[in-house]
C-alpha cells in the first residue's frame, strides 16, 4: 500500500514445459502481463492457460447477489477452454453497449431511427444464439458433475437443482428485441437479450439463498467449484490449481470429513489452503497420507 510500484511473479509447469508469469504496475501507468518475458497484447490471451478454480467466502454472491454474478461465474468457467466463446461475448457486449447508446441518443434528440438499431440488432441475435448454445450445453454437463459432488458432500441428506434460465429457451434474440422495442426507448436501453440470462439454485425445489442453511449454502458453493474444476480438467487436460480459502467454516465435522477425503485424492493436483486457524488445520491434514507444507503468514511478513 501507497507504494509507486508493485509486481507478482510466478513459475509454473504446464504440460511439463516451463511458464514465468509476471504481472507489475507504476503508480499512473498501465498494468502489465508478461508470459515468458514477452508482453501479451491483450490480457484476454491469458485466460484458461494456467486454469484455476477458487473457493472463497466472496463466493456466497453467487447465491445471494444478483444473476450478475452467476452470469460471470458462468462466462469465467467457459471462456477458460474456449477462445471464440470469449471473443463473441466481448463482441456481444461492444454491441450491446453500441445498441444502448443509440437509444439515450435517440430519447436525447427526440428521433428514430430504426435501420441505424437494426444494424446492432443483427449483431446481437447472431453472437447471442451461439453464447446462448454455449451456454446451454455448459450447464447440462455441469449439472451432473455438480450433483454428484453435492451427494458426496452433503452425504445425500438434501436435493438441490441447478438449471439454466434465458429468454432464449422460448424466442431467437431477434424476436425479443423487436417485441420489446417500445419498451426499450422508454428505458432507453436494451431490456432482453442473454445479458439476462440466469442460473437458479434450489433445494427441494425452494430457491438456496431463501432455504439454505449457512453450511448448505456453502455445500452447494464447494459442489459447484468442485464440479466447475472437474469439467475445466475433462476439457481442457490440464489440472487446475485448486485454491480454498476458509475452507471449513460454517461446515459441521461430517461434511468437513467428506470434503477432506475428496481433495486428498489424487485427482486434483496441486491445492492450497488458507485457514484462521492453524490447529484444526494440522488435526486435519496430519492423518492423511499426503505430502503437505504449513507455512504461516503473520503480519511482518
Amino acid at each position: 500500500y501507497e507504494n509507486d510500484f508493485f509486481m507478482l511473479q510466478a513459475n509454473y509447469l504446464r504440460k511439463s514445459e516451463k511458464e514465468e508469469i509476471y504481472c507489475g504496475i507504476k503508480r499512473g501507468d498501465k498494468k502489465q502481463l508478461k508470459r515468458n518475458k514477452k508482453a501479451y497484447k491483450k490480457f484476454s490471451e491469458h485466460i484458461g492457460l494456467l486454469p484455476l478454480v477458487i473457493v472463497s467466502p466472496a463466493d456466497s454472491s453467487l447465491i445471494t447477489g444478483g444473476s450478475e454474478e452467476r452470469r460471470k461465474f458462468t462466462d469465467g468457467v467457459i471462456s477458460q477452454y474456449d477462445r471464440n466463446y470469449l471473443t463473441n461475448l466481448l463482441r456481444y457486449n461492444k454491441a450491446l453497449a453500441q445498441r444502448n447508446a443509440l437509444l439515450k441518443d435517440f430519447a436525447r434528440h427526440h428521433k428514430f431511427d430504426r435501420e441505424m438499431l437494426e444494424i446492432w440488432d443483427e449483431q446481437l441475435h447472431v453472437l447471442a444464439q451461439k453464447i446462448f448454445k454455449a451456454r446451454q450445453q455448459f450447464i447440462q454437463e455441469l449439472q451432473v458433475i455438480f450433483q454428484k459432488y453435492y451427494s458426496f458432500i452433503s452425504s445425500k441428506k438434501e436435493q438441490v437443482e441447478l438449471k439454466y434460465k434465458s429468454q432464449l429457451f422460448d424466442n431467437q434474440m431477434k424476436s425479443l428485441l423487436n417485441e420489446t422495442l417500445e419498451k426499450d426507448r422508454i428505458l432507453q436501453y436494451t431490456s432482453s437479450g442473454v445479458h439476462k440470462d440466469d442460473l437458479l439454485m434450489s433445494m427441494q425445489g425452494v430457491p438456496m439463498k431463501k432455504s439454505g442453511s449457512q453450511g448448505q449454502q456453502k455445500t452447494y458453493l464447494l459442489a459447484l467449484k468442485m464440479a466447475q474444476f472437474e469439467f475445466i480438467k475433462r476439457v481442457s487436460g490440464l489440472n487446475p490449481i485448486l485454491l480454498l480459502d476458509d475452507l471449513f467454516d460454517k461446515l459441521d465435522q461430517s461434511r468437513v470429513n467428506q470434503i477432506v477425503q475428496l481433495v486428498a485424492e489424487d485427482t486434483f493436483g496441486q491445492i492450497f489452503i488458507t485457514d484462521t486457524n492453524p490447529e484444526r488445520l494440522s488435526r486435519i491434514l496430519e492423518p492423511l497420507d499426503i505430502d503437505y507444507k504449513i507455512f504461516t503468514i503473520n503480519q511482518d511478513s
